[in-house]
């Protein structure tokens, strides 16, 4: 097995990229027994707290976002849940610059979910939101060459404020201007995220010098970074290529008409057929949490909830939003968001984006998400 890659700038831009670039660079890794099918694997990977900031251009899981530009960051009411009305919390970062486009020498896509169990309902996008960063080479916030593999002197990266003077939440490291009326020198993005850390954490901290420490913060997710490598399947599986589950369900109005139940039969064995092929087509990689193909297409779950073309709005610019990544339900089993009760969950997260990767200066573009869930009482 190929050993996973850490994806960092370099003065080369055609190495940087995690999409099918990477898998040439790699190529001739697999064996003629492999085949490599264009898809980038991502698996997760402890790291030194400094490797995962900002100016490192990570990928990572959990933690605090490593906000890429330092301005106009996504904040309320943008960052809300749709269903409960609570801040999100950060999910995951992938750094994913395009080789050939300046504007997006560095580009990062943020995934911010609802920490409400309750949301997580049937195949239900609203409890996850995603934003596109992307800045040039020559930028206002980072050197032009690419940072040294060695540990910074100062290594504190930014936790509470940016270098452009933004001031973050100490809870979850999103925008957060409200102060604490005690001490004045803590900031939050909400009343809500206000109340947890000070039960947590700061009501035992409020005007004393240890309000500047990092206390425990039950509200984010484990932080690991994220390596990627390339999906080689061997060549007696390239069945397994072929990803698109409505082949595999297609069924006319006609045949439903004469026999409704039967239908509904077949609809379920070959809804369990594309789980199967899901399961076959990961077995040999069980460990990865991410996948990686920019204008690929998703590895699904199920043959349930597959967007049309229709189901994935334009670009405000006016391009089409292609496939872009997926978060594979692998990536559950390191939140440590299992309960006896309603947990968040999900069978995949498919993400789009703009495909022309449109210029948003320091902006962060929003894109689109879509959550589909295995189908309730699947055998396995």
């Amino acid at each position: 097995m190929i050993q996973p890659h850490r994806l960092t700038p370099t003065t080369n831009p055609a190495q940087h990229i995690v999409g099918t670039r990477l898998l040439e660079m790699m190529a001739g890794a697999a064996s003629q027994s492999e085949r490599e099918t264009g898809v980038v694997l991502g698996f997760l990977e402890e790291a030194e707290p400094w490797q995962l900031c900002s100016a490192q251009f990570p990928s990572k899981v959990g933690g605090k976002p490593a906000w890429l530009s330092q301005l106009n960051l996504p904040e309320l009411p943008e960052l809300l849940c749709e269903k409960c009305q609570l801040p999100l919390g950060f999910l995951l970062q992938v750094y994913a610059p395009i080789v050939g486009f300046e504007r997006s020498f560095h580009r990062t896509l943020y995934v911010f979910c609802c920490r409400t169990p309750a949301c997580y309902s049937l195949n239900d996008n609203r409890c996850f939101k995603v934003y596109r960063s992307q800045l040039p080479r020559k930028n206002d916030f980072y050197p032009y060459d690419p940072p040294p593999d060695e540990k910074p002197v100062d290594s504190r990266g930014e936790q509470h404020l940016l270098s452009s003077g933004v001031k973050l939440c100490w809870l979850c490291g999103c925008p957060g201007q409200k102060a604490c009326s005690r001490c004045h020198s803590v900031t939050y993005c909400s009343k809500e995220h206000q109340t947890i850390d000070w039960k947590q954490r700061h009501k035992k901290e409020c005007s004393t010098e240890a309000s500047s420490a990092e206390g425990p913060n039950s509200f984010l997710f484990p932080e690991w970074e994220l390596v990627t490598e390339p999906e080689n399947l061997p060549v007696k599986d390239e069945e397994l290529l072929d990803l698109n589950p409505l082949d595999q369900v297609e069924c006319t109005s006609s045949e439903l008409d004469e026999n409704e139940l039967e239908s509904m039969a077949h609809h379920e064995s070959q809804d369990s057929k594309v789980f199967q092929k899901f399961k076959k087509r990961i077995a040999s990689d069980p460990e990865q949490v991410l996948r990686y193909h920019r204008e690929g297409a998703p590895l699904w779950v199920s043959s349930e909830h597959v967007p049309s073309k229709a189901d994935v709005p334009k670009c405000p610019c006016g391009a089409s939003r292609n496939f872009e990544f997926q978060i594979m339900p692998q990536l559950l089993n390191h939140l440590k968001v299992d309960s006896p009760d309603a947990s968040i969950d999900w069978g995949t997260v498919a993400i789009y984006t703009c495909s022309d990767s449109c210029d948003c200066g320091n902006k962060y573009s929003p894109e689109v998400i879509w959550k589909q869930d295995i189908t309730e009482d699947r055998p396995e």
